[in-house]
């Protein structure tokens, strides 16, 4: 039995993969632990998975907040990158790494996974001797910015300087030296780009055993499902007017179509609900998703996997931060269409679900990407490449699937 701790941030999309991954390790027998300052993340966890709580000295308000800040940052590029780690990474990175080191120097694990960015687990790691590997959520923190080499450049400095304030010295990332850094996509998916070295692991979604206990009127549902289905899910905490216009525009777009609609937000927001729509808060979406003939979303990656895993096409209007890079890739996949989230129209929404739902090209290629996802291995491969860790000579390679 080999023992394993998972850093994470309070952010669902870094998490939910940990989980995966986690039970398919306990499964196998192994000890494993979660670090974080998120204590709604003790509620979720598989069973005899343990968390360790980072106390903080603020209340659970303020930590909604704080999420709430991380998604509704809608500037682009430079700035958009520079407001993440001045307003988000950096500060808790600093304020969970005395956490880390304190639980890590009590539970010793034979392996560290750490969330990408979250490299206050890096840090940890190298200060106790502990060998580390990476989850990587967020394909913009491998992938090159170009032609926006700047931002590649400027993403280091923020790494390399929290490191070097933290008694790591030199000039090199930490995570370019972690044993294994696991990337929930596949190579096709990610695209060609700069060869990455061998420790970059595509190992496809990790999307295994999830249960929701959300309700659901499925007999609602059930009745209106002969026509072709579509799911917008853009999320609820973007609460604001700008999220409000963009669920007003879809209404006007798909309110007289022989389509049924699944979206995503509080009902109570709008006056009138047209029949062929389903809104709600929140909806069961790994197990609605194989229903649908497209999804509309902004481009998070765990959307766009949960989707892609399905040979399902997409739609995205990404807002912010990797989800740019995310529907850059989609589009050069010709798995979905690109539309600008403020500024497209209801008539441009409209043209595109029909572009998509009579042009089988898009389903043909969202297909393609659904069968190099589960070539890559998912939950199963991530789980082995760990357990190969604990087993291996230090300077062992680890076995490489292309």
């Amino acid at each position: 039995m080999a023992k394993f701790a998972f850093v994470v941030p309070p952010f669902e999309g870094h998490v939910n993969p940990t989980l995966s991954i986690g039970k398919e390790l306990l499964k196998r027998g192994n000890e494993v632990v979660w670090i974080g300052v998120d204590q709604q993340l003790e509620t979720v966890l598989p069973p005899g998975g343990k968390f360790l709580f980072i106390a903080h000295n603020y209340d659970d308000q303020f930590l909604k907040e704080f999420k709430k800040e991380r998604t509704q940052i809608t500037i682009q590029g430079l700035e958009s990158l520079k407001s993440l780690y001045e307003d988000i990474l950096t500060p808790l990175n600093q304020y969970m790494l005395d956490g880390i080191l304190l639980y890590l120097s009590e539970f010793r694990p034979d392996v560290l996974i750490y969330d990408h960015q979250l490299y206050a687990g890096a840090v940890a790691a190298v200060k106790l001797n502990i060998p580390y590997a990476a989850s990587v959520t967020a394909q913009t923190s491998i992938k090159s910015f170009n032609p926006m080499p700047k931002l590649s450049e400027w993403d280091d400095e923020q790494v390399v300087g929290f490191q070097q304030r933290n008694g790591i010295s030199g000039s090199g990332r930490l995570d370019e030296s972690a044993s294994i850094l696991l990337v929930y996509t596949s190579k096709l998916f990610f695209g060609s780009g700069d060869e990455l070295p061998p420790n970059y692991q595509f190992v496809g979604p990790v999307i295994k055993d999830r249960p929701t206990n959300y309700d659901f009127d499925w007999e609602r549902f059930e009745s209106r499902k002969h026509r072709k289905c579509i799911l917008v899910s853009i999320g609820t905490i973007f609460d604001n007017e700008e999220m409000q216009s963009f669920f007003n525009k879809v209404i006007e777009a798909l309110k007289d179509e022989n389509l049924t609609v699944i979206m995503i937000s509080d009902p109570e927001l709008f006056k009138e609900i047209p029949n062929n729509f389903i809104i709600q808060k929140r909806i069961p979406q790994l197990q609605l998703i194989p229903y649908m003939e497209l999804v509309v979303c902004h481009g998070g990656q765990n959307t766009v996997s949960e989707t892609l895993l399905q040979g399902i096409p997409l739609i995205i209007l990404p807002i912010a931060f990797d989800q740019s890079q995310v529907a850059n890739n989609v589009v050069l996949c010709n798995a979905g269409i690109r539309l600008k989230f403020k500024r497209f129209k209801s008539d441009e929404l409209k043209k595109s679900v029909h572009e998509i739902l009579s042009n089988d090209t898009y389903r043909e290629n969202a297909l393609k990407l659904q069968a190099s996802f589960k070539e890559a291995g998912g939950v199963d491969r991530a789980a082995s490449l760990l357990e190969n860790l604990v087993s291996r000579k230090a300077d062992d390679t680890i076995e490489i699937r292309t």
